[in-house]
């Protein structure tokens, strides 16, 4: 068994970072390092959704230890059995005397405070579940960007390329962000960057000129409908990463809103994309969770309450079989027709929106099965800056589908042959068949001068 597999890559990391002299290095544990092990015990024990068994969660931090000390080249590295005592105070007890015992051993080789984090990486291994880990400080800084969106000086600009002429093109722009006010639009062709061409370079080349400190100028020269217009020059500012994007497909009445996290203003931020739809003449819509790793529940709640009134949006099942159900919040925009594009990467948060749209009947699945993410994490930060995540729920669709492990079969299934460029109707199968599908509703309703369904028949 590769015991340093168990405690995973992140400490390794952390250890390449952190070890430290001899001079500097006690026994005895830190109060602060004691506080953290204690509560990832009790989470662990008494949170995780499933029973856990003390004895195995002591074997766990035995087994971090262990891994910690060989791959720092202990000579003889040596962890005595953990026995689980009277209770979790015991126990503490007994994973910090552990932990002081290695650090004496160690010497030189690992401070005690990175085998404090071996060991509570390591009872949360111990439960076998791959959502439930420790966060060293820079791995969970970078979960906690992902959700909560990165600041960065820039544009606004969301850039893609151009097949026909190999330039770059402006696949969005950020709703009154620099480029917006300056007058850049949604498809425009970027053809240059400060008299520096774009045709042949890589995207990231472009974002990093695009990109720089706020309030500093950057001129563009742009080509619009096939013809060249004058230089525009845009005052960078403070952007922040969106996690929904909108646009209204080329030709048609469908808007296409994609979103790529459930982050903590995704609620917000899918509000404003669909009025903006709406005032632009949307129909119909496709939501795009494809390549959506999922994110928080409550964004998933604000999500999916935007296309179902009324009634369940998940059940959430935790220790004990103590069920909490969630229903929409009544803040349903007016039913249009509804695609919602998905694929094997679609997973956790995505998923609870998606089955909550195929069960209340809210809108039409389109693309592959999904991940089968179907339990619910909680995140404890500790105070030096790293966490805990364990597994506290799995949660059941509105019709009680567990699909943990089995994903969503969509209504309609289109693969994703290779090569295929997301979000491009000329590249992309599944966008396609969600444009022609929605297409065909509308142009039935505009025959049968039928007005836009009631919610709950949006298919």
């Amino acid at each position: 068994m590769n015991l340093a597999r168990t405690i995973g890559l992140a400490l390794v990391a952390a250890f390449a970072l952190a070890t430290l002299p001899a001079a500097s290095i006690a026994a005895a544990l830190a109060p602060l390092d004691s506080e953290e092990v204690a509560v990832a015990y009790l989470h662990v024990t008494q949170d995780y959704y499933k029973t856990t068994d003390p004895q195995r969660v002591l074997d766990g931090a035995r087994t971090g230890l262990l891994a910690m000390m060989q791959h720092a080249k202990v000579a003889k590295p040596f962890v005595a059995p953990i026995k689980a005592g009277a209770g979790p105070d015991a126990d503490v007890r007994a994973v910090t005397r552990a932990i002081e015992a290695a650090s004496k051993l160690s010497g030189a080789k690992v401070s005690s405070h990175l085998l404090a984090y071996s060991a509570m990486a390591g009872m949360l291994a111990s439960v076998h579940d791959k959502y439930t880990v420790f966060l060293d400080p820079k791995a969970y800084a970078e979960l906690n960007g992902d959700l909560t969106g990165s600041d960065f000086g820039g544009t606004g600009i969301v850039i893609g390329l151009d097949d026909a002429t190999k330039l770059v093109s402006v696949s969005n722009v950020v709703p009154d962000g620099p480029a917006d006010k300056a007058g850049v639009r949604q498809d425009d062709l970027i053809v240059s960057i400060d008299g520096v061409s774009t045709k042949g370079l890589k995207l990231d080349k472009v974002s990093s000129r695009l990109r720089g400190k706020e309030g500093t100028n950057v001129v563009l020269q742009i080509q619009r409908d096939g013809a060249a217009i004058a230089p525009i020059t845009i005052t960078r500012a403070k952007i922040h990463q969106l996690s929904v994007y909108e646009r209204m497909l080329p030709g048609t009445q469908i808007g296409y809103v994609q979103v790529s996290v459930f982050g903590s203003s995704t609620g917000a931020e899918m509000n404003a994309a669909l009025e903006r739809l709406q005032r632009d003449g949307a129909r119909a819509i496709v939501m795009d969770l494809r390549e959506n790793g999922g994110g928080y529940l409550q964004a998933a709640l604000r999500v999916s309450s935007k296309f179902i009134p009324d009634g369940t949006i998940v059940s959430v099942e935790q220790r004990g079989s103590n069920i909490m159900t969630y229903d929409a919040d009544d803040t349903a925009i007016p039913p249009l027709p509804l695609v919602v594009l998905v694929n094997g990467h679609t997973a956790s948060a995505s998923e609870i929106t998606s089955g909550a749209i195929q069960d209340n009947d809210a809108g039409t699945i389109i693309g592959t099965k999904t991940f089968g993410k179907g339990v619910v994490q909680n995140m404890w930060p500790l105070p030096d800056g790293s966490a805990i995540k364990v597994t506290i729920a799995r949660y059941l669709t509105p019709h009680n589908r567990d699909i943990n492990h089995k994903g969503i079969t969509p209504d309609i299934v289109v693969n994703e042959p290779p090569k295929s460029v997301l979000g491009d109707p000329k590249k992309d199968a599944q966008l396609a068949k969600a444009i022609d599908f929605l297409s065909d509703r509308l142009a039935k309703l505009s025959v049968n001068n039928t007005p836009v369904p009631e919610a709950g028949s949006n298919k």
